[in-house]
Formats: C-alpha cells, sequence, structure tokens
C-alpha cells in the first residue's frame, strides 16, 4: 500500500511481542512450546488491588477523569516519589498514563524536533529507539558491553555528547539485562550531565522493586540534585504490583515539561482506564509485603537459569541485580551448525533455530541493540525453566 505514512518506515513492530505472537500460534498448533519471551510477571495481581479496582466499579467510578489522572491517583504518586526516592514533587509535576510506555512516547512527542539526539545505552528495551524515531529524533546507541557488566561508562555517555542532544535515556534495573547502577556507578554518568545543561535525563524505574542480594536501587535525580529541574523520572505498577495489563504508567518532572505530556494525551487516548486508577492508588498506597515474597522466588529462578547457562559451554550467564531476565553471550556458538542444519551466524539464527528444534522461545540480542546475546524472561515457573535450559543445553551440545 502506498498512501500509508512515510513515518512507518522509520520503526519496526516490537521484537519481543512478536516472539510471544510466534510461541503461541506454534502452541496453538499443538507444539510443546516453553515461551521465555514476555516481559511480565507470572503472579496474579494481589487480591488487595484486585478488590480497590472491584469496589470502584461496584462505586460507579466509571466516567471520564482529568486528562492525566485522578487527583488521588497523583497525591499516591507523591507519596511514594517521598517514600521510596526521597524526592519532593507536587500533584502538578506528575503525569498519569496508559502504561509506562505511552509516558515515554509523550515526553519525546513533547519535546523532540527534527535532528534532536537521543542517548540510548545499548542492550535497551526494545521501543526506545523507535518511539525516538516516531518523534521525529535521532537514536544515538551508546553499546554498554558484558566488559563493563551491561552498565554505560562516564566516558562512554560524555563522547555520545554532542550539541543536538536533547536526552538522555536511562534504565536500572535494565531491560533486557537486568543489570543495576549503584549509586557511585550513576553518580558518575550524573557528573557528566552536570557538564551538559542543555542534556534532559528520562529516567525509567519500572523495575525499581525488583532487586535482589544486597542491590540498593537509586534514580538519577535522587543522586544528584542539581538534576532534579531536567529529570523525568518514570515508572508504573506494572512489574513489581503484577499489574501489567491495568496499563498504568506515570511520572514527575518539571511542570511544564507535564504540560505539554498532558496536552498530546489530550489528543491523543485522553484519560488511563479509571478502574485501573484506582486499583494502582491501593497498589502505591497499601501493603508492600507481597513484593518480598515475589522477590525470593525471582531470586530464587535467577540462580536457577544463571547456574544452568553457564553449565553450558559456549555460553557466558552474568548474575542480574534485579528485573527478570538474564542476558547470556553466546560469542562461543557463531558459526556452528545446528542438529537441524541450521548455520547460527548471529543471535537471531540461534533464538530461530532454538525454537524451531526445541520449542524454546527466546528474544535473540540484536532486538536490543547488543549481540550476540539473547534474553530470558524468568518470569515463569521452576519446572518451565528447569525444562527449558535442559533444552538450551542439548540443543547447544548439538552443535557442530
Amino acid at each position: 500500500m502506498s498512501d500509508l505514512s512515510a513515518t512507518l518506515s522509520r520503526v519496526k513492530p516490537s521484537p519481543t511481542i512478536a516472539v510471544t505472537t510466534k510461541a503461541q500460534e506454534l502452541k496453538a498448533a499443538g507444539r510443546d512450546v516453553i515461551g521465555l519471551g514476555a516481559g511480565e510477571p507470572d503472579f496474579d495481581t494481589p487480591d488487595h488491588i484486585k478488590a480497590a479496582g472491584i469496589r470502584a466499579i461496584q462505586e460507579g467510578k466509571t466516567k471520564y477523569t482529568a486528562v492525566d489522572g485522578i487527583s488521588e491517583l497523583k497525591a499516591a504518586i507523591c507519596a511514594k516519589f517521598k517514600r521510596d526516592n526521597g524526592l519532593d514533587y507536587v500533584p502538578a509535576q506528575v503525569s498519569v498514563a496508559s502504561g509506562g510506555k505511552q509516558i515515554l512516547y509523550n515526553a519525546l512527542m513533547a519535546t523532540l524536533n527534527p535532528g534532536d539526539e537521543v542517548v540510548i545505552p545499548a542492550p535497551y528495551w526494545v521501543s526506545y529507539p523507535d518511539m525516538v524515531l516516531l518523534a521525529g529524533g535521532e537514536p544515538v546507541v551508546v553499546p554498554a558491553g558484558i566488559e563493563t557488566g551491561f552498565k554505560l561508562t562516564p566516558e562512554a555517555l560524555e563522547a555520545a555528547i554532542t550539541p543536538k542532544t536533547r536526552w538522555f535515556i536511562f534504565n536500572s534495573p535494565s531491560n533486557p539485562t537486568g543489570a543495576g547502577y549503584t549509586w557511585d556507578e550513576l553518580k558518575g554518568l550524573t557528573d557528566v550531565l552536570l557538564r551538559h545543561p542543555h542534556v534532559w535525563v528520562m529516567t525509567d524505574d519500572m523495575y525499581e522493586h525488583l532487586a535482589y542480594d544486597d542491590f540498593q536501587f537509586c534514580t538519577p535525580a535522587q543522586v544528584e540534585p542539581a538534576l532534579f529541574g531536567r529529570t523525568l523520572t518514570c515508572n508504573g505498577v506494572s512489574k513489581a504490583y503484577c499489574m501489567t495489563g491495568w496499563r498504568i504508567g506515570y511520572a514527575a518532572g518539571p511542570e511544564r515539561l507535564i504540560g505539554a505530556m498532558r496536552k498530546i494525551q489530550s489528543q491523543s487516548t485522553s484519560n488511563p482506564c479509571t478502574i485501573s486508577q484506582w486499583a494502582a492508588v491501593e497498589a502505591l498506597n497499601g501493603s508492600h509485603d507481597f513484593i518480598a515474597e515475589n522477590n525470593a522466588v525471582f531470586t530464587r529462578r535467577r540462580d536457577l537459569v544463571v547456574s544452568m547457562l553457564n553449565a553450558i559451554d559456549g555460553i557466558e550467564c552474568p548474575v542480574p541485580n534485579g528485573a527478570f531476565y538474564v542476558y547470556p553471550s553466546i560469542a562461543g556458538l557463531i558459526g556452528k551448525t545446528s542438529a537441524g542444519g541450521a548455520l547460527i551466524e548471529d543471535d537471531e539464527a540461534f533464538a530461530t533455530a532454538l525454537l524451531e528444534e526445541t520449542g524454546v522461545a527466546v528474544v535473540f540480542g540484536a532486538a536490543f541493540g547488543l549481540s550476540p546475546n539473547f534474553r530470558v524472561s524468568y518470569a515463569t515457573s521452576d519446572t518451565a525453566l528447569q525444562e527449558a535450559c535442559g533444552r538450551i543445553r542439548a540443543f547447544c551440545e548439538g552443535l557442530r
């Protein structure tokens, strides 16, 4: 069709969604498939949060709300930022949208002009570069490889910044690697940003509460208060609160930016789901005891997957600090041929052959901007993870 927007040629569909869809199709066709592609907890939304959503329906709280969130939710978000991060925001500095993705998209749409650059460390969440392109900007991808623990160095950030840089997008703990920045590591980056007052900071803190061992989460405006006035601190209830389908993301930042984001949202989606907003109030204000319980399960699964993958010749799997992903390197397997005759020329070929020959669905590293790797989500049962890692091992042992 020749009459579609030229903008579409700048972006590609989400590879993580594509992998999940392909796995579901094979399952529907009767194949024994284990999907390790989905970026969502397998735990159900906690009962007290579900009850708040039901109560909202029963009380008739089902009408339009203010474009970017009810006042009760904005108040809960301000309280959360103060409690968890020591950041002082007022409701006028808060935006609520239909998921974290819309928050980021609104901010980029509201601020980018043609030629503006956005610095994105790789590996990155698949949507960052494409959202920048949709908004008319240019993604500047900076590799942060396994040798630095998948973390951007201050030197690499400094080298990537130009007079055209508008934003630096920062995600810790990271999707896809689970790598988390310590206070000192983050201070190294914020020191660079202080030298470049024209660069704004967009933090994606979606995995804040999914942190393991002795890792302590911190966010840029907390580490460097001088950046507070040019930081958009983004978060949501999807991951820690097991509310992916409820679609509530939020952010806090300078009032002028929040106002611009509200304007974008007013002419695209208007308010997020009212029922979900009331459930999110309960999520932020209510009991958080379940998070520690879930994290104990995630830690156990992480250790299982890391140990099983590291036992495979040709695979190197670092131990992540948070989220629910591992991002093993397959540098030792490139150039080999599978038992089914597939040449493993890159990580996409590896993931394709793995799915076709063993029924294990993973996401290839090129989707996240750093190869040769693949992403495993361990947000599934121990039994499924054990079986999947066993199949990956058998597949790798069959490579010649």
